[in-house]
This record gives C-alpha cells, structure tokens and sequence, in this order.
C-alpha cells in the first residue's frame, strides 16, 4: 500500500515543505543536521524529518531525488527514536565528482558512519525492512535491483528472539517505531529534496534459515 504521509509528524519542520498523497518535498535550512558525539564531538539534532509510526515489521521503499548545493547536504530515510538513538540513510554530498553512500546508526547517545564513495548522482531509492528491533537496509539505482546496505539493530527496541525473527507463523506485536523521510545542509547551503515512489507492506525481510 502507499503511506499517507499527510497524516504524519514533523520532526523540527522546516519553513518550506510540500505534502500530497504522493510525494513529499523538503527545502532544507542552513546548519541543519544529525549526529551524536562521535569523533567530531558536537552534537546536532535540527534536521527536519516526516514520521509516522508503526508497531509492525514492515518493509518501506521510497525514491529520493535531489540537487544539492553545498558539501554534507544529504536526504533520505530516517528511524527515530530519540535524540540518541536513530537512523539514517542518504547519499552525502562531497562534490560534482563523488558523494558518499552510506548510514549512521546512534545508540546510547554516539553515532556510527559507514560509507562508500560513489559517483555523484541525484535520485536513489531505499527500502528499509524491520523485524522487532532490527533493521535491513537496501538501496537501488533503479527501483528494480536493490542491494543490501547494512543490517543494524536499535537498543531501546528491545532484545532480538528468535520469535521476532519468525515469519510463520506471523511475529507478534512489537513497540512502535517512528520512520519516514529527511533532509539536512549542515553548512551553509540549501537545496530542496523530493521524495515518492513510496510503498508500505508487511516485512519482505525473511528470517535467516
């Protein structure tokens, strides 16, 4: 089915947006952004971010298209728990040469990067899979082929059992967990990102045999 975004939360809404039951576009503000600590040492928490809620394992897919125009503008998908313990998932703007692929993972208040430089680019689609309070992230280049990102798991989620893992018969209710789209320019840029192709369905992510 297709999410209906125009009945999600904001997460620090931006001046300019636009929401239909299609697509989503976010203009991102200057100085906007998400990390925790980790080697840099700041902490920044303002990126603008459309969420709804799921108690299910469920699997989301959505396009990403952007222009960006500054170093470290990104867009993309986001799971948030808390300032301190979230996810996301973008290509990182470097340069018209190459971007960085690649997703953070906080937990306990410290941020991960993973990463891998690819040519730039302006579209990507995501699709991020759950089971309980573990993640699968895919990426594509055309909405056909996705290939796998990362594997990652949420502490305040919960333990990982085998029964969350359980596909048949279906898992049982897990605590809910806000997801949705984001965008940020961490500079002194701005650019504007649109989002859509989306698609909500019960988890494709099978249990490991």
């Amino acid at each position: 089915m297709t999410p209906d975004f125009t009945t999600a939360e904001w997460l620090n809404e931006p001046a300019r947006h636009a929401v239909d039951r299609t697509s989503v576009s976010i203009t991102t503000d200057p100085g906007t952004d998400l990390w925790q600590r980790t080697f840099y040492g700041f902490r920044n928490d303002n990126a603008p971010a459309l969420l709804l809620e799921s108690r299910e394992n469920f699997t989301f897919t959505a396009r990403a298209r952007f222009a960006y125009e500054g170093r470290f503008d990104q867009c993309g998908l986001l799971v948030y728990e808390s300032a301190d313990t979230w996810f996301k998932a973008s290509i990182e703007y470097e340069d018209r040469e190459y971007s960085w692929l690649g997703s953070v993972v906080t937990n306990a208040g410290y941020s991960d990067w993973a990463t891998v430089d690819i040519a730039s680019r302006t579209s990507i689609w995501y699709r991020l899979s759950r089971l309980g309070p573990d993640f699968l992230l895919e990426r594509s280049f055309d909405g056909s082929e996705f290939g796998q990102m990362r594997v990652f798991h949420l502490h305040p989620l919960g333990e990982t059992t085998a029964e969350m893992g359980r596909l048949d018969p279906p898992a049982p209710a897990v605590k809910p967990v806000r997801f949705g789209l984001y965008a940020c320019s961490p500079l002194q840029s701005s650019f504007r990102a649109t989002f859509d192709e989306f698609r909500l369905e019960p988890t494709l992510w099978k249990a490991h045999a």
